[in-house]
């Protein structure tokens, strides 16, 4: 899977950032690579400048978002607060984040009671300061002849919002901050911030303030949406109300070893049992889906439990086994790309669970007998049920899907019908991945395919873990 993002803006800031790094020793220099996520350049081979541009211009553009992170996180150097943020924005854009119109960021700050949200100072400042440029850098010569520092929007903010009440109202102080202006996913991360538990020591007054915010979000096709809970208060995520068309699935039918022969045993509940074949040639889900959606850890433990298996390590090694056979063994890619997903990160029971070969249509007849009315994608490769109601599709393409005749002859005709599914897949939504199956031909570059592409996928779709 190539990602074609064009990253030129994202480049040229860090470019600039790096070369900061010329502050450091010839010793230092490796040390700080290591740290940024940059490869290492001995110390014979130039100078300082030469030795940094060496080693930045080995980072791929798929690999500057992680490095990217690790300056705003831990920069081994001083870096101004105007390039901190510049990185924030291109680093959080990524994420390609809800867009949040300016009449209605102006019009929910008109709604807001800046009293209520600033009735603990310490932590409303430090919200600002996280977020905001709120220390306005250098000092003029006038202030410097008389003595003089410069006033910041720290004093500002101070003078009229906490001296002097109601000099400011909240869509001063948003246009005193640039919030209007700001990127969408900075704006987020705000709105996030003035809700949580950290700014507002009341659950009730968090309610209604979401209650108000919510009011002018919800015409742009957002909101921001309970997900959790930090420390007894509510947590609110800003997301797209697109996604609340996605019911909870029901019955999840995946990993079978042939087409399973399903009826109901009550239609009116969607009970659906599976008759014939071998046992558990066919796996079924059942349980309902959290709103952290499907996890290695919910797997295990209905694995354990049905499975009569007296410890989770036992359940959780047979699962993986039995999840492994049910791929097809004339696609490699698939196969590495399942054992990557467990190896390409740390492990951990807290991931999405990885869901291969799920059914997405059953039809209790062929494709040749149903005729022209027959569905299109009967299976997904893999599925990712992951928080909010959010479905990920990532399917491994072979020359099986775009030629026939075993890969002798290009198929329109194929090519065609699987895009055509793909639009009909994002129309119910799910986002769907593809990957070329040479992508995934070997099991070390499947690894680190996976290891770049899904801590940002994780990212995309707000996956804590």
């Amino acid at each position: 899977m190539v990602d074609s993002r064009d990253r030129s803006a994202l480049r040229t800031l860090v470019g600039e950032a790096v070369a900061r790094l010329g502050s450091l020793t010839h010793s230092e220099l490796n040390p700080a690579f290591e740290q940024l996520g940059m490869p290492p350049v001995p110390e014979d081979a130039g100078t300082k400048r030469e030795r940094i541009e060496l080693s930045f211009r080995q980072v791929s553009d798929a690999e500057l978002p992680q490095v990217t992170r690790h300056f705003v996180e831990q920069s081994p150097v001083d870096m101004s607060p105007s390039i901190l943020y510049r990185l924030e924005d291109l680093l959080w854009e990524e994420d390609a984040p809800p867009e949040i119109p300016k009449k209605a960021r102006r019009e929910l700050a008109r709604a807001l009671d800046l009293t209520e949200l600033t009735l603990y100072p310490d932590r409303f400042m430090q919200l600002l300061d996280r977020l905001w440029i709120t220390e306005e850098p250098g000092i003029s010569l006038d202030h410097l002849l008389n003595g003089m520092r410069q006033v910041t929007l720290t004093d500002r903010i101070k003078r009229h919002v906490f001296r002097n009440p109601g000099d400011w109202s909240a869509e001063d102080l948003f246009e005193n901050l640039r919030a209007f202006d700001a990127g969408d996913a900075r704006f987020a991360r705000f709105l996030e911030g003035l809700v949580s538990g950290d700014v507002l020591l009341d659950e009730h007054l968090q309610q209604t303030t979401v209650s108000t915010i919510n009011g002018h979000l919800q015409a742009a096709g957002i909101e921001l949406q309970h997900t959790g809970s930090d420390g007894g208060y509510p947590v609110f995520t800003l997301l797209s109300t697109r996604l609340q068309g996605n019911r909870r699935p029901k019955n999840i039918i995946f990993a079978s070893l042939a087409k399973p022969d399903i009826r109901f045993q009550s239609s009116l509940d969607n009970d659906i049992e599976i008759v014939g074949g071998r046992p558990d040639a066919t796996l079924v889900y059942d349980r309902e889906i959290p709103t952290a959606g499907l996890r290695w850890r919910d797997l295990h433990s209905w694995w354990q439990a049905t499975r009569k298996f007296s410890n989770e390590k036992d359940a959780r090694v047979d699962l993986y086994q039995r999840l492994l056979k049910s791929l097809p063994t004339r696609s490699p890619g698939q196969i590495n790309l399942f054992k990557a997903y467990h190896t390409a990160l740390s492990p951990s029971v807290d991931h999405p669970a990885l869901l291969p070969e799920v059914w997405l249509h059953w039809d209790p007849k062929t494709v040749k007998e149903r005729g022209p009315e027959a569905l299109l994608r009967s299976r997904m490769d893999f599925l990712l049920l992951l928080p909010h109601g959010q479905r990920v599709v990532l399917e491994v393409d072979g020359s099986q899907h775009y030629t026939r005749d075993r890969g002798q002859i290009p198929d329109t005709g194929k090519y065609a019908e699987m895009v055509a599914a793909d639009r009909d897949l994002k129309l119910r939504g799910y986002e769907v991945f593809r990957f070329g199956h040479d992508e995934l031909a070997r099991l070390p570059d499947a690894e680190a395919l996976l290891g770049q592409f899904l801590p940002d996928m994780f990212r995309r779709f707000r996956v804590s873990s």
